[in-house]
């Protein structure tokens, strides 16, 4: 009787397989979507007049303009996750390196959660400037903090892995390190999803939408988490002793790059910013022309926000403060003719406020990387303005 169930649930299952392989694929003679766009895709993008940007909104007085956008992107973000009662640091292990201190750390970034990062901290006596460093996304879920600073008391997994994801982003050089040889802090965390703040079933690119999707019915946005986990975690380094308040800097490459510009709009802490390959219009984004697409998921989505605000015009909240862009004319994620016409909504904003000079942007022949190069430019950066 248990040999005739076995055969009957093998054969429902051969059948549904087979089902569901000749479904796939299958087209009908009408289609509301092409190529991951819906066929209004061009009526939506001229229905989005972005009434919140600094010059559309009817607000004169830039300040009260900057507190108005502010509340919009936060009232986007829907509920944050509550702020910790204490952080209560754990130090889970410490390495001497060449100039500096390396250590893991265990803390409460929310009442929701603690989370392990990364810190340098420079020899000498402080205080020091300060680096928020934020990490990529390369659809490589199973490092965060490892990809920036090389990692501390983890196995030769781990190990390997940075380093080779190093060779291939970042020209070998870890950035974390490279940063605090030449006298900053650095602390890098995991974004939710990322390193040790993962699945426990392991690394799933594809769950990654579904379990944004999950957030979302709670009422809460996974993207909007990792904002909210940077400003959280730039208050903490804020309260570290050896660092020097007035001069925190955040820097970022690719996701990391878009979660700098969000921190530098959104907190007043940071004093300077550099975003390395992330910068461009909604309009030529999302568009068939360029043959590119959304494919970080939910990683850059705050529901409703692009009815407001584009992503110039959320980073433009960050001026006047110094601000570095680069960006590749060979990096196919950002086509050039939308990185330059965000490029051009800053620097009018800048411009206007009299701290043109202050405001960086370069297209280099690079693809999307952030190697030795463009690493020696963000430090010569956070050295003007934090030294």
């Amino acid at each position: 009787m248990l040999q005739i169930k076995h055969k009957r649930t093998l054969l429902f299952a051969i059948i549904s397989l087979v089902f569901l392989t000749s479904v796939k694929g299958q087209k009908r003679e009408h289609y509301e979507f092409y190529k991951d766009f819906p066929v209004y895709a061009d009526k939506l993008l001229g229905e989005l007049t972005y009434p919140m940007a600094w010059g559309n909104n009817k607000e004169t007085d830039f300040d009260k303009w900057k507190a108005k956008a502010r509340d919009k992107v936060f009232e986007c973000m829907m509920t944050p996750p509550p702020a910790a009662k204490s952080y209560d640091v754990k130090i889970v292990a410490e390495e001497k390196r060449e100039g500096y201190v390396a250590r893991k750390i265990e803390f409460n970034l929310s009442d929701f959660y603690s989370v392990s990062a990364y810190l340098l901290v420079p020899d000498g006596k402080g205080p020091f400037p300060a680096i928020n460093l934020l990490h990529d996304h390369g659809a490589h879920l199973f490092i965060g903090k490892e990809k920036m600073i090389k990692p501390i008391a983890e196995d030769s997994v781990i190990v390997a892995d940075a380093e080779q994801w190093c060779d291939k982003l970042y020209g070998g050089q870890f950035f974390g390190d490279y940063l605090a040889k030449h006298g900053y802090i650095v602390f890098c965390v995991d974004a939710p999803l990322w390193g040790e703040r993962g699945r426990a079933e392991g690394v799933d690119r594809k769950k990654y939408d579904l379990i944004a999707g999950n957030m979302m019915m709670y009422g809460r946005n996974l993207c909007a988490f990792m904002t909210y986990d940077d400003i959280a975690s730039t208050d903490f380094l804020a309260t570290l002793n050896d660092v020097d308040t007035t001069k925190i800097g955040c820097v970022g490459f690719s996701m990391g790059a878009y979660r700098a510009w969000m921190l530098a709009a959104l907190s007043d802490r940071i004093a300077a910013c550099a975003s390395v390959c992330w910068m461009v219009t909604t309009d030529v984004q999302m568009t068939w022309k360029y043959g590119r697409k959304e494919n970080g998921g939910f990683a850059n989505c705050i529901p409703g926000l692009r009815q407001y605000l584009d992503y110039p015009h959320i980073a433009s909240m960050a001026c006047p403060k110094p601000m570095l862009f680069i960006n590749g004319l060979k990096d196919k994620l950002f086509p050039v003719p939308g990185v330059k016409k965000a490029y051009d909504i800053m620097h009018n904003v800048w411009n206007s406020h009299g701290a043109g000079d202050r405001l960086v942007t370069e297209l280099r022949p690079i693809t999307h990387s952030c190697g030795i190069e463009e690493q020696k430019s963000v430090l010569d950066f956070m050295d003007k303005y934090l030294k």
